[in-house]
């Protein structure tokens, strides 16, 4: 593409007349000649005017000065804003390099969750995919069940019976009421159950924990014995507990996609000295249970914490 250039106007006024000579003094007046019109246009000999500048700009108009007495308020407010600039910079910085537990407001410590160790799933077999993939269509755990298993947090006392390993059914069953244990032990029978893995643990407060996950040879066979054991809206075969237990309407929480949970305790709302919980994931069935001795309450906080560990895990 070529560079256009602006091609200078024509001008449009007739020349001025050129200027006439004086004459000498006590000389008689000459008549000046009369100018001759110019035939042809006379180009311009000033340079080409930009489109911009073809018409006049006014120059600006200068402000007038402002007084010293706006002038005083405009430095004062100035120094105002920078020192509280300054404050609220300081205290972003404080709070990032403070300890979240030291920032008011957003304090964990003390709310009642336990210290539980950093979560991990365990490897799989080579080729073995998780239990809810795309290709695992009968939602089989591949993975060690013990591995599965929610590990105990700090400060708690490990039980010499559930130590992480591999339980037997009348262990599981010892969980229930003595009259309900031999039905138990035959719906077991009857579901093609594989094994059973268990941990317990108790914490200085005096709760006491158990988690057991019970694998079957399919997801059906679990998921029957759920239904066998009535397992729903009622925790099905009551614990070996005193007093029955209800449904947890306050739990809506830790949801898995895939996995199912049925929680209770001794009240609607899950306060009392005991809570219970069903997990339903694929091949296997978990029971989480807290319990407190005496009066004192088991707390909501860290059995829900437990619980929403476990289902991750088997998800």
């Amino acid at each position: 593409m070529t560079e256009q250039t602006a091609t200078p106007a024509a001008a449009t006024e007739e020349p001025a007349a050129p200027e006439q000579e004086l004459p000498p003094t006590g000389a008689e007046p000459v008549a000046a000649a009369e100018p001759v019109p110019a035939t042809e246009p006379v180009p311009a000999s000033e340079p080409p005017v930009a489109p911009e500048q073809a018409f006049p700009v006014a120059q600006p108009v200068p402000a007038p000065k402002p007084s010293r007495r706006v002038l005083r308020a405009v430095a004062r407010w100035t120094a105002a804003v920078l020192v509280l600039g300054g404050l609220g910079t300081g205290t972003a910085l404080g709070i990032t390099s403070m300890e979240r537990t030291d920032v008011p407001g957003l304090a964990t410590e003390g709310d009642g969750r336990w210290d539980y160790p950093e979560l991990s799933l365990p490897a799989l077999p080579a080729g073995s995919p998780r239990p809810f993939n795309e290709a695992n269509v009968a939602e089989v755990h591949h993975a060690d069940l013990r591995k599965l298993l929610i590990p105990a947090p700090a400060g708690a006392t490990a039980d010499k019976k559930l130590t992480g390993g591999w339980v037997s059914t009348t262990q599981f069953v010892s969980e229930f009421r003595r009259d309900k244990r031999g039905e138990l032990t035959q719906l077991l029978d009857d579901s093609a159950l594989r094994h059973i893995a268990a941990r317990g643990w108790t914490m200085p407060d005096g709760t006491r924990s158990r988690v057991y996950l019970l694998q079957f040879n399919s997801t059906a066979y679990a998921q029957g014995l759920r239904d066998d054991t009535y397992v729903s809206s009622t925790p099905g075969i009551p614990l070996d507990w005193p007093t029955d237990l209800q449904m947890d309407e306050s739990w809506n929480g830790g949801k898995v996609p895939e996995t199912v949970v049925y929680a209770f305790g001794e009240t609607k709302t899950g306060k009392g000295r005991i809570h219970e919980a069903y997990i339903q994931a694929g091949d296997t069935l978990a029971l989480v249970i807290h319990s407190q001795q005496g009066e004192k309450i088991a707390e909501q906080i860290p059995f829900r914490q437990t619980l929403i560990l476990q289902t991750q895990l088997l998800g």
